[in-house]
């Protein structure tokens, strides 16, 4: 029996990246759909049925198409019950009711915290005193980096509440990811929670996301294109390449790489000219940057 490569860590770091580099992307696209008065139920169930029909075609043209084992059928119901489902509808609502998308990064930058307890608790995953300091660095330089001037919705506290809800989402999804990650392929994983998130998401989708349908504004190009980028992109793409780091780098470190999100989208709005960022937020990203080195450390003995 040949035994299995294991993909070198420098190459499970490059697809981290660039997974959190398109999610950071996934904020001004989202923004674009939510100014323009797209329902969140509309452009989030497109997003997500499209996503999981472009794994289902590449799959079945790669003769990968892996049936669900019985006794993970409960496992992947539960995978798209917590993402997409959950947190996709949290973070959205969650972003709106604060009025701050600075609050909602920082409350989505807890991930870890949770991540931690759970990777140790379920996996027996090892994090030492060096990974504990990175992870507080991460957490401070993202403070940095979101801290800026911005007013709170009226209902901001239930917008807390729902962000804390995807957080707790999001760690549960990284933690069956992991428990599946052995016996499924990362493309076959995401195209499974997909499909089922999309099931889950079109009672909605029919119920909210097609009040008040118009045609030519749904179906207008500045519509689609931002959708077409997140479902390719963000969904496709950076999930699956996100099923690696979980299976390589365990729960806990993988999720070190999720709390940069808010920091990718602070450079990427910067590069397209739609921030400023000060002396604070660009100390901020390099004591992120040092954060994330140490967390990652292993001792070796």
């Amino acid at each position: 029996m040949t035994p299995k490569v294991q993909p070198s860590k420098i190459l499970i770091y490059i697809a981290s990246l660039f997974a959190i580099i398109l999610w950071g992307m996934s904020y001004i696209w989202t923004d674009q759909l939510i100014a323009q008065g797209i329902p969140v139920f509309y452009f989030v169930f497109v997003r997500i049925f499209l996503a999981g029909i472009i794994l289902f075609l590449f799959n079945t043209a790669y003769a990968r198409i892996k049936r669900i084992q019985m006794q993970d059928i409960g496992k992947f119901l539960l995978l798209a019950f917590f993402e997409p489902f959950i947190y996709f509808i949290c973070e959205t609502f969650g972003l709106k009711l604060t009025g701050s998308p600075t609050l909602s990064a920082m409350v989505i930058a807890t991930i870890p915290i949770f991540s931690i307890g759970a990777g140790i608790l379920f996996f027996k995953e090892k994090i030492n005193a060096v990974n504990i300091a990175g992870i507080g660095f991460t957490l401070v330089g993202i403070v940095m980096v979101a801290m800026a001037k911005g007013s709170l919705g009226d209902h901001f506290i239930w917008g807390v509440v729902l962000l804390l809800i995807a957080v707790i989402a999001e760690v549960g999804h990284a933690s069956i990811t992991k428990s599946l990650s052995g016996n499924y392929s990362s493309q076959i994983i995401v195209m499974y929670q997909f499909l089922i998130g999309s099931i889950y998401l079109f009672p909605l989708f029919i119920w909210k996301g097609l009040n008040g349908f118009n045609m030519e504004v749904y179906f207008d190009g500045d519509v689609w294109y931002p959708i077409i980028c997140l479902a390719v992109l963000c969904s496709s793409l950076a999930f699956s390449l996100w099923v690696s780091t979980i299976k390589n780098l365990g729960v806990a470190k993988s999720s070190i790489f999720s709390a940069l999100i808010p920091v990718a989208a602070a450079i990427i709005a910067w590069i397209l000219g739609h921030e400023l960022l000060d002396s604070r937020q660009w100390i901020g990203i390099g004591v992120s940057t040092l954060g994330v080195i140490l967390s990652q450390y292993t001792s070796k003995k």
